[in-house]
């Protein structure tokens, strides 16, 4: 697998779990404090569209690593648990160190 099948996923990870904290809090504040609510639109949105993004990089990830449909499953879903994504790409980020393969073109020796 290519380094940067893993390297999107992280990236989006990062991204949609980042999201997602700051939609729980834009929910606190509209549904707590009666304030925010334009704002707490805009951002379910964003969210909305990035986690689909960090479904394609995930899936995309998950059939080129071979994994198991509950272990894809808990990958997908980490993006909808707030600060679960964070843990799951650590994890399938060591998980995957040794199967990753250089980008540069392999030199034969004569």
């Amino acid at each position: 697998m290519k380094k940067n099948v893993l390297t999107r996923y992280r990236v989006m990870a990062y991204v949609t779990a980042v999201m997602l904290l700051v939609l729980c809090t834009c929910m606190i504040f509209k549904y707590g404090f009666d304030k925010g609510e334009d704002l707490t639109l805009v951002v379910s949105q964003i969210h909305g569209v990035l986690y689909i993004v960090y479904l394609v990089f995930a899936f995309d990830l998950g059939s080129k690593a071979k994994w198991s449909f509950g272990k894809l499953a808990w990958v997908l879903l980490s993006g909808t648990i707030p600060t679960a994504a964070f843990f799951v790409e650590r994890k399938i980020s060591h998980e995957l160190e040794g199967s990753i393969v250089d980008g540069a073109p392999a030199v034969a020796e004569a």
